[in-house]
């Protein structure tokens, strides 16, 4: 049965390109303690004619987009801020700040790395990704949240695929609003905190 917080969307390729590889993505999204917020992406295909970075000591890194990245961007319902969340493969991942549209904005608050682990077999990827948001000072406790999930996708040949839950007229653009289709609610971090407690 699944749990009423868990949301799972389908990641849609963009009709400009396309994957011979890449059959499938998916997205679960849950809560977890303390302001967490937990992203599996699973990915079906041949998982032999894409081009995944190999696994690297977990660091900050730029230009993540360019290969195999998953990405989430994470906005306040009727804001135009957001944030831009990059999870490499490799381990390696970015954080991003913008004040609206493409507008980038000075990353503020304390630096949590998110963790990432990577499974991956013969036919199949997941990559689970968590991240704090709760210490980003432009998402605050119970806020209604909107979120853009997307994914690029590299070939061995170096073909490049872009995967989204909605996509706006054009060429590939994640940032685009029309991009944030998926709504959660920010859940009470205290009232999870003393439930956690009372379970001691």
């Amino acid at each position: 049965m699944t749990s009423p917080s868990l949301h799972t969307a389908v990641l849609k390729c963009h009709p400009e390109t396309y994957s011979q590889a890449t059959h499938d993505i998916q997205a679960h999204v849950c809560w977890r303690d303390a302001g967490e917020l937990a992203i599996t992406y699973v990915l079906t295909g041949d998982i032999r004619r894409l081009r995944i970075p190999p696994l690297r000591p977990a660091r900050s890194a730029d230009r993540l987009w360019e290969h195999t990245c998953f990405e989430a961007f994470v906005g306040v319902k009727g804001k135009a801020e957001y944030y831009e969340f990059n999870f490499a493969p490799s381990g390696e991942w970015a954080v991003y700040a913008f004040r609206r549209y493409r507008e980038r904005a000075p990353l503020v608050g304390e630096e949590r790395v998110p963790h990432i682990t990577v499974q991956s077999e013969e036919n199949s990827l997941e990559l689970d990704a968590i991240v704090r948001l709760d210490y980003l000072p432009l998402i605050q406790p119970r806020a209604s949240l909107r979120l853009a999930l997307s994914a690029v996708i590299e070939e061995n040949s170096g073909m490049l695929s872009y995967w989204a839950l909605e996509h706006p007229a054009g060429s590939p653009d994640f940032h685009h609003p029309d991009s944030f289709a998926l709504e959660i609610e920010m859940p009470d971090v205290e009232a999870i905190d003393e439930s956690a407690l009372a379970k001691r």
